[in-house]
């Protein structure tokens, strides 16, 4: 017997044993259909619900009279609860389960969603996100570690592409239905919507995630995920991959809170429906995603992350134009390269860490997420002193950094394969 099938509890993060003839899931085989849907639809409802104020913000701002940098904090508020517990839920899954601390994680913050369209005022508003935020930490890192496990290496970014690509479809679909509804009914119905939405997502994500069978059970012992979580700080390429996640994410986070802003000004003034509706371009971002893994194949690791990049900025640069269709054109490069970027980096987190997969992936979220409430709240203040121009400045130095970040690792790969090579002859 295993010691998943006891549960003994081993070292955190223990990679679990594998039969020579692997049994775990692959593109075709039995279970990896319900797999795929079942964190697509964990995705969608993260995002959803994570990102359910964004292109409402025009409307917070105006029931409650407060500036873009303050509505702004129901963005960053969610975002910064999720990068705040996802280490101690990554933590809570190594013991309990992925799939348990996944289910109880979006049990949660449903049920906090449908409380959320009654909130008073704005500081309520903001709290209530910051709760809905830290119990949705227990789906990102729980859902890579469980793929990192229950998924064949060779399928491993396709299948995080594809759950990247349900983040996406949750983002679209959530801004969406808020902008078509909030015209109608005001942002608290929107969100409402959201809740619903959110719902019947979780009830479909427990019913067809398959039951792991390669999970063991870690330990909560404070010292020995301190010993993990340090091990993994010290690993070069994981802190440039953290550092990646998070420059790309303060970008998108800059960007689409600001974006309804713009739209609602001169010369543009669109409704809040038709705002809604320009999300539309995360349609993009599922197939970016998706397809990330082949991506991976043909240019490589840091090939592919510096297309995502030059992409990104491309867009960045676009958006500039006071003409619809090419701030559509910019959003739609930011959109791909964004995504791109993202579901490279967290599948390489998977693949390199060896141990501790769960901590790896939650540090990776921390640093992605701590991106996207910092994106969110500068982006918003660079756009009130400087307009448009200044969320597009935030966002090029990001991509420089990711590009720059890139290069560095690129340079102390060549300096290993040199000193390897040097050793050997």
């Amino acid at each position: 017997m295993t010691p998943a099938s006891t549960g003994a509890p081993t070292a955190v993060g223990a990679v679990p044993t594998v039969p020579a003839s692997d049994s775990r899931m692959a593109p075709g085989g039995p279970g990896y259909r319900r797999m795929s849907f079942a964190l697509f639809l964990a995705g969608v409802a993260t995002f959803a619900l994570l990102y359910s104020t964004q292109a409402l913000l025009p409307l917070i701002s105006g029931e409650f009279g407060v500036a873009a940098s303050e509505a702004s904090w129901t963005v960053s508020a969610a975002t910064g609860g999720l990068a705040l517990f996802v280490l101690p839920m990554s933590a809570l899954s190594e013991r309990f389960g992925r799939r348990t601390v996944m289910t109880a994680s979006l049990a949660v913050a449903v049920s906090v969603g449908l409380l959320v369209p009654f909130a008073p005022s704005l500081s309520t508003l903001v709290v209530l996100r910051a709760v809905q935020g830290a119990a949705l930490a227990g789906l990102p890192a729980s859902a890579t570690a469980y793929l990192a496990e229950e998924v064949r290496p060779r399928a491993l970014v396709t299948a995080i592409g594809l759950f990247v690509a349900g983040n996406s479809v949750g983002g679209m679909s959530g801004r969406i239905v808020t902008g078509w509804i909030a015209q109608e009914w005001g942002w608290r119905a929107a969100v409402g919507v959201v809740g619903a939405l959110a719902v019947a997502c979780a009830v479909a994500f427990r019913l067809l995630l398959p039951a792991p069978r390669h999970f063991t059970a870690g330990s909560l012992r404070p010292r020995v995920l301190a010993r993990t979580v340090r091990d993994h700080l010290s690993n070069p390429l994981l802190c440039r991959l953290y550092a990646i996640g998070a420059l790309f994410m303060t970008v998108f986070g800059g960007v689409y809170t600001v974006i309804g802003y713009r739209l609602t000004e001169a010369p543009f003034s669109l409704p809040q429906g038709i705002i809604g509706s320009i999300f539309l371009v995360y349609l993009v971002g599922t197939v970016s995603a998706s397809t990330a893994g082949r991506l991976v194949g043909r240019l490589g690791r840091r090939g592919a992350l510096y297309l995502a990049g030059t992409t990104t900025a491309a867009g960045l640069l676009v958006s500039l134009a006071d003409s619809l269709p090419l701030v559509l054109l910019g959003l739609v490069l930011i959109t791909a390269g964004f995504f791109a970027g993202h579901a490279v980096a967290s599948s390489a987190v998977g693949k390199t860490a060896t141990t501790g997969r769960a901590q790896a992936s939650a540090l990776y979220q921390t640093a992605y997420y701590i991106g996207s409430s910092a994106g969110s709240t500068i982006g918003a203040m660079a756009f009130h002193t400087g307009g448009w121009t200044g969320t597009v400045g935030i966002g090029i130095l990001a991509v420089l950094g990711v590009v720059t970040i890139t290069v560095l690792g690129s340079r102390a790969a060549r300096l290993s394969a040199r000193r390897e090579f040097a050793a050997a002859h």
